[in-house]
């Protein structure tokens, strides 16, 4: 019997850092940095967009011997069950399922795929650790209960003024060159969203803390990259002293084959991680006033300040020790490279 194949799942909102962080880990030994492998079945058979190494997908070496082991012609099918299945208006539902213990999405004939599509990745790569940045929390409590499947939560959170404008920002889908934009929702739809999702989350894993939930923030990545990334490859069950650093806050990152997510994925080279504060200069008064209103539990909960001009502190956010969110001991942070224009999905 083949042993389970372990995903690490990144949960939370768009826009907090999952991009960088899945590419960094895709440059560990024995972790495929895989993307947002909800979009497998329509961004990448049906659209044939790009894979992270620049090919259109359905070119790529290596996803050309994924495919042959799924239906791909049931694509298009798949990919819109998975919307049907993961709609926000069932969120009240999969919480109240979860509550009694019971599958919070329930059963569908598409998920044995879904399982197939998994042991497939690990088998075609090799890997030890697969990392699915898909975000959404009906998503990855889907893929947690898949046979198959040994799933670890890591939680990225970064500041809701941040995220709401950086979801403004226009962008191309796979760059600039790309007339499809990716999405620009309005300040106030993007501050529900990133408090739906993180509130969703915790509430599905926080209580798997220490060993299955971790929670990183992008304020604390950005302040010690390193050492952060270090202890998510150590949550992960890699080794955290083979990644990809040249400085404590520079990597060098060689092409993945990540599904979907931010154009930035296909970035290669030297990169820096460094904070990207323009939000705090940029967003107008209305604005910052608007997603504050809206976001007040969960800045309670993760330690952001109410204040404009007031850093998060490092650590802020933390469970209380012995928490069901301690995972580790330690909140730490996860981020996007900034002062370079780097945007992380």
């Amino acid at each position: 019997m083949n042993p389970p194949v372990r995903v690490l799942y990144l949960a939370g909102s768009g826009r907090s850092g999952s991009t960088l962080v899945t590419t960094v880990l895709g440059q560990y030994d024995g972790v495929f940095a895989a993307g947002e492998l909800r979009y497998l079945w329509q961004r990448g058979e049906v659209e044939n967009r790009p894979c992270g190494c620049g090919r259109p997908l359905r070119d790529c070496p290596l996803w050309s011997g994924v495919r042959r082991e799924l239906p791909t012609d049931r694509a298009a099918a798949i990919a819109a069950g998975l919307r049907g299945r993961l709609r926000m208006r069932g969120l009240p539902t999969l919480l109240r399922r979860h509550r009694r213990g019971v599958r919070p999405v329930p059963v569908h004939p598409d998920d044995a795929t879904l399982a197939d599509l998994y042991a497939a990745v690990a088998r075609h790569t090799g890997a030890r650790v697969v990392v699915d940045s898909s975000k959404l929390p009906p998503y990855g409590a889907l893929v947690g209960a898949l046979p198959g499947i040994e799933l670890r939560v890591l939680h990225l959170v970064r500041d809701p003024r941040a995220t709401a404008f950086s979801w403004r920002r226009r962008r191309g889908l796979d760059g600039d060159a790309d007339p499809e934009l990716m999405s620009r929702p309005p300040v106030g739809k993007a501050a529900l969203l990133w408090l739906v999702w993180n509130t969703v989350t915790v509430r599905l894993w926080a209580d798997r803390a220490p060993t299955g939930y971790l929670r990183v923030r992008y304020e604390d990545l950005t302040a010690e990259p390193e050492a952060t990334l270090a202890r998510i490859a150590a949550f992960a069950g890699v080794d955290p002293d083979g990644g990809p650093f040249t400085g404590p806050a520079t990597v060098r990152l060689t092409p993945t084959h990540s599904v979907a997510g931010n154009p930035s994925r296909h970035r290669t080279g030297p990169v820096p991680i460094t904070a990207d504060v323009q939000w705090r200069h940029d967003l107008s008064r209305w604005s910052y006033a608007l997603v504050t209103a809206l976001t007040v539990p969960g800045l309670r909960r993760f330690g952001y300040p109410w204040r404009r001009g007031v850093p998060a502190p490092a650590g802020a956010g933390r469970p209380a020790r012995g928490g069901p969110a301690a995972a580790g001991g330690r909140s730490v942070g996860v981020g996007r490279a900034g002062s370079t224009g780097h945007e992380e999905g």
